[in-house]
């Protein structure tokens, strides 16, 4: 039943993150979240572990604030539990030092999530920025 219920921690933190609400993502952060997990991902904001996460989302919802996950499918085994997403969301924000469009955007991700103790303690994953940011204008497409 390990990832059963490990899937199950994931589907609280999507929600979490789905309420667009920064509070209720750092609450479900500090909650399901290990404090020293391995976060890979080029994350150039002097922070590691949990806090990386909470300032990702941070970001994020200050630049997309209807930021929303779909996940389109999870495979859950052993301590293991990957996410294919389908991210949607419009720019009100500065993102990537682009200023505010009003455009929507529409990318892809798949996550690995690793957990130990029922918390999500490391985290790897590909999002299709090239995608998003051609969308924004900031590329050709």
């Amino acid at each position: 039943m390990p990832a059963a219920s490990n899937a199950a921690v994931l589907d609280r933190f999507h929600s979490a993150v789905n309420s667009g609400d920064p509070e209720v993502i750092a609450k479900a952060v500090d909650e399901l979240v290990a404090p020293d997990l391995l976060f890979h991902a080029p994350v150039p904001m002097g922070v590691t572990g949990a806090e990386a996460l909470k300032r990702v989302w941070e970001v994020l919802l200050r630049a997309f604030p209807d930021l929303h996950v779909a996940v389109e499918e999870t495979i859950a085994e052993g301590d293991k539990v990957v996410c294919r997403n389908t991210v949607t969301g419009t720019h009100r924000g500065e993102y990537r030092g682009l200023p505010p469009t009003g455009k929507s955007v529409v990318y892809g991700e798949i996550f690995i999530f690793r957990f130990a103790d029922g918390r999500i303690t490391e985290l790897r994953g590909v999002v299709d920025v090239l995608t998003q940011l051609r969308q924004l204008g900031a590329l050709p497409s």
